[in-house]
């Protein structure tokens, strides 16, 4: 259940997390239909913006109307993004000006961040849920990270950063001491909001509602530690977690892997049960056109930069499936790692 306070606020909030211009022109690739457009037609109406309307995600399109109306904003999930660095360099030839893209959804992968830097497009990293009117919290952006190295900028801005200027609160806690975990970058808890873009609750649901407000703040799902500076940074979603022979492996870390390998253009990562080790992590791949690489080479990528535990035991190629907005159901793929049958690794 949404209120009107909070929908305007959180219009007016991404003026001010984005710093957007008065009269800014904004690229709907992002479907307004999900959670609001992220408060975008309100945040629209309120810059007096132009608003540039698309009917499908398709990078020439894309493109096209960057140049022919000068875009300034647009925004979307990780899919969208990694579908214009994937384009072919003639559509991005002719973008004189400045393109700020937003991005949301899950954690987006290092890769993703570092391509979007290469074309020239300013990125930045927001977070939140449908519970809190979409985008609440944001990596806000030092100046002087653009003075280190590229590897070190995606690092910092692939993390979720700090609150928007209208959420009043946003932290880690332990979600059974109810205490905020230390920032330590290590201590893992989960993700917790409350404030003016808060829901009030879940319609005619009072036992949902309260659980998901259980001690004061409304409980994310999401698995984060507290870095030092005082930025968030996901590990996963508690859901999504792997247990293997008792040690934790996020989705997340091993997905960011397999997004560095040339030939992968999507990936996703689920637990697999497993009678030895109780689940283990099983990948699905969606490659680039015209890329090959085999099984036996991706879980070998992956050793390479992971622990060899948390290394896929299993690969499965083909398309992801995604929602209208891009972002990938893992839900179905779970469904298909119970009978993938994994290869001797």
């Amino acid at each position: 259940m949404y209120h009107h306070r909070g929908a305007y606020l959180n219009g007016v909030g991404n003026i001010l997390v984005w710093g957007m211009a008065h009269h800014s022109v904004y690229l709907w690739t992002l479907p307004m239909f999900h959670c609001n457009g992220w408060c975008f037609p309100w945040t629209m109406a309120a810059n007096a913006g132009t608003n540039i309307c698309l009917r499908r995600v398709e990078a020439p399109s894309i493109f096209r109307l960057i140049k022919e109306h000068r875009v300034s904003h647009y925004c979307g999930a990780p899919i969208v993004h990694q579908t214009l660095i994937n384009a072919p360099d003639e559509l991005k030839r002719g973008i004189e000006h400045k393109v700020s893209a937003l991005v949301a959804a899950a954690a987006p992968p290092a890769s993703m961040i570092e391509g979007m830097a290469k074309m020239g497009f300013d990125i930045t990293h927001v977070y939140g849920l449908t519970e809190v009117y979409g985008p609440a919290s944001v990596c806000a952006k030092h100046p002087e990270w653009t003075e280190l190295a590229l590897g070190e900028q995606v690092r910092l801005n692939g993390r979720q950063g700090v609150r928007y200027h209208v959420e009043e609160g946003l932290t880690v806690m332990d979600p059974e001491t109810m205490r905020p975990v230390p920032a330590d970058g290590e201590t893992m808890g989960e993700i917790m909001f409350r404030g003016n873009i808060t829901m009030k609750g879940y319609l005619k649901n009072k036992s949902a509602t309260d659980e998901a407000f259980r001690g004061g703040w409304f409980r994310s799902g999401d698995l984060a530690v507290m870095q030092p500076d005082g930025y968030i940074k996901i590990r996963d979603r508690s859901k999504d977690i792997i247990i293997s022979g008792g040690e934790n492996i996020s989705s997340l870390e091993v997905e960011d892997v397999l997004y560095r390998h040339p030939a992968v253009l999507a990936a996703a990562v689920v637990a697999k049960p497993d009678a030895k080790w109780g689940e283990t992590p099983c990948a699905f791949v969606e490659l680039k056109v015209g890329a090959k690489v085999s099984q036996s080479e991706l879980i070998e990528f992956c050793r390479q930069h992971l622990a060899r535990f948390k290394a896929p035991r299993a690969i499965i190629f083909g398309e992801l499936p995604k929602t209208s907005t891009g972002k990938i159901q893992k839900f179905v793929l779970r469904e298909r790692a119970k009978s993938t049958t994994a290869i001797d690794t």
